[in-house]
C-alpha cells in the first residue's frame, strides 16, 4: 500500500507522462487534425474536463478538512470525558482509586500508540497493560485494559445513597466516553476509496495528455506544465494526507489527551 506521499509522487510522474505523451503524439499529427475546427472542439472538452476535475479536487479538499476538523473536536469530547469520568471517580473515594489508575495508564498508552514519533508522556508504561503482543498496543491491550476499568467501576460497592448515585454516574461517563471513543476510531480510517481515486488520477492524465497534444513546444511551455503538475500533485498530497489524521505529514493534535493526562495524574495516590 502505498504511503499518502509516494501517491502523489506517482501522480506527478504519471501527469508528466501524460503531458510528454501528448507532445510526442503531436509530431505525428496530419494538419487536418491540427485545424482550428478540431483544435477548438479539443479546448472545449478539455475546458469542461479540467472545471469537472477542478470541482472534484475543491470538494475533496473541503471534504477532508471538515473529517479532520471533526476529529479534532471529537478527540477534545473524548478528553472532556476522561476528566469528568476521573472527577467522578474522586469523589467516590479510595476504593475507586485501582480504576483511577488504569484510567491514567490508559490514556497514556493511546497517546504513546496514536502518537509513536512524539515523547512518550509522562507516566507511560508498557509494562502496566494487559499482556498481549506488542502489535496489539493499540487493539487487544487497549480494549483489556478498558475492560479492566469498567469492570473496577461496577465492582465498586456503594455503602449509602450517594455512593450509590456516584457508582451509576462513573458507569454512565464510561458509557458515554467508551462512544465518543469508538466514534474516532471509525471517524480515522480514510474515507477516499481507491477505485475512486484512480478514476480522478486517469481524468488529470488525460488533461495533461491534452497541455501536451496543443502546447508549443518550448522550454516556458515544459515550466508551466511541470508547475502545474507539481501543484496538483501537492493538492492531492494534502487530500490524502488529511483523510489519515493520525498517520502523516499532518496530524491531528495530541495535546487534548495530554491535558486530559495533566488532570488525571492530579491528586493520584500510587
Amino acid at each position: 500500500m502505498l504511503t499518502e506521499l509516494e501517491s502523489a509522487l506517482a501522480l506527478l510522474l504519471l501527469l508528466l507522462a501524460g503531458s510528454t505523451l501528448g507532445m510526442v503524439i503531436r509530431r505525428f499529427l496530419s494538419e487536418r487534425h491540427r485545424s482550428r475546427e478540431t483544435t477548438e472542439l479539443i479546448q472545449l472538452v478539455m475546458t469542461m474536463l479540467v472545471t469537472f476535475a477542478a470541482l472534484v479536487l475543491g470538494l475533496l479538499t473541503n471534504s477532508v478538512k471538515q473529517h479532520f476538523d471533526t476529529i479534532e473536536n471529537d478527540l477534545r469530547t473524548v478528553s472532556i470525558q476522561l476528566i469528568q469520568l476521573d472527577r467522578s471517580l474522586r469523589e467516590y473515594g479510595p476504593a475507586a482509586e485501582p480504576a483511577r489508575v488504569m484510567l491514567r495508564d490508559y490514556t497514556a498508552a493511546r497517546i504513546a500508540a496514536a502518537w509513536p514519533d512524539e515523547p512518550p508522556p509522562p507516566g507511560y508504561d508498557p509494562s502496566k497493560l494487559p499482556s498481549a503482543p506488542a502489535s496489539n498496543l493499540n487493539g487487544e491491550r487497549m480494549n483489556g485494559l478498558l475492560a479492566a476499568v469498567e469492570t473496577a467501576i461496577r465492582s465498586l460497592d456503594p455503602q449509602d445513597r450517594r455512593h450509590r448515585e456516584l457508582q451509576q454516574s462513573c458507569i454512565n461517563q464510561f458509557e458515554a466516553f467508551m462512544r465518543a471513543r469508538w466514534k474516532v476510531i471509525e471517524e480515522a480510517h480514510g474515507s477516499i476509496s481507491m477505485p475512486f481515486y484512480l478514476v480522478l488520477a486517469f481524468w488529470l492524465v488525460i488533461i495533461f495528455a491534452s497541455f501536451g497534444l496543443s502546447a508549443p513546444h518550448n522550454i516556458l511551455t515544459m515550466v508551466t506544465i511541470l508547475l502545474g503538475a507539481l501543484s496538483i500533485a501537492s493538492v492531492v498530497f494534502v487530500i490524502l494526507d488529511l483523510d489519515t489524521p493520525f498517520t502523516g505529514f499532518f496530524t491531528v493534535s495530541s495535546a487534548p489527551l495530554r491535558d486530559a493526562l495533566v488532570e488525571l495524574s492530579d491528586n493520584l495516590r500510587h
